[in-house]
């Protein structure tokens, strides 16, 4: 069976975040695996610090998926700190930003889910809103524990390679972030809530996409949001038989 290499970059864990350990560790949530596994690939766990220019390191990858976690260094956006932003990691910031630039170089799928669809925004010219809550006129859009368990629909625009992988005109998604889109970079919007925020952007060539909910919250019961992960895995092995 051919089961292409999902690169995924994984988070920082602190020491103790593990029982047991007294040192810290990189990681990524099941559910992401699980969702490349259902479609058919492999993920290949790629930690901050790896360098980003190392034509190994790509030419390893047939995808790569960037996942959600913490707040992108202020100033790479042009932005400033606040008591507001957490989790930050500068190294994967690099990592990722870096990433993102050469796979679009070179035309290598790539899905960016939450904080991985603002790297990408950021990564192509783009700003970011710092705190959803402080700006007037938005639906709640939760919080970036997760564990409120929120919910909104995005409306998805026809033609995009969004509604091709979704087959969806509207989807209902599972929100936690407390971040998002200020002006877009060179990227297309794909995607909005209700209150106009952009949910989903790509760009105009290749096939590179950010959404910026988390179809890995309810792929495994809702198809819609699969597809998103059998697309790029579908796309990677399109590459690779290349």
């Amino acid at each position: 069976m051919d089961r292409p290499w999902i690169g995924v970059v994984a988070y920082h864990l602190a020491p103790g975040r593990v029982s047991r350990w007294l040192v810290g560790g990189y990681g990524v949530p099941e559910n992401y695996v699980e969702c490349v596994r259902r479609a058919g690939g492999r993920s290949l766990l790629i930690p901050p610090g790896d360098d980003a220019g190392d034509e190994e390191l790509l030419s390893r990858m047939d995808a790569l998926l960037l996942v959600g976690g913490g707040d992108i260094e202020p100033h790479r956006y042009g932005g400033r700190g606040d008591d507001t932003i957490y989790g930050v990691e500068p190294d994967r910031d690099e990592l990722e930003l870096t990433l993102l630039r050469r796979v679009d170089e070179v035309g290598l799928p790539t899905l960016a889910i939450c904080r991985g669809m603002q790297v990408m925004n950021v990564a192509f010219g783009g700003t970011l809103i710092p705190h959803l809550p402080a700006r007037a006129g938005l639906i709640e859009h939760g919080t970036p524990s997760g564990e409120d368990h929120r919910s909104h629909d995005v409306k998805i625009a026809p033609g995009t390679r969004l509604a091709e992988a979704t087959a969806a005109d509207v989807l209902s998604c599972s929100t936690h972030h407390h971040q998002g889109v200020d002006e877009l970079g060179e990227v297309i919007a794909a995607g909005w809530s209700d209150d106009g925020l952009v949910e989903a952007i790509e760009r105009a060539d290749g096939w590179l996409v950010g959404v910026q909910w988390h179809p890995e919250d309810t792929a495994a019961n809702d198809a819609h949001q699969q597809r998103l992960f059998d697309a790029l895995v579908e796309r990677a092995r399109e590459r690779r038989r290349r």
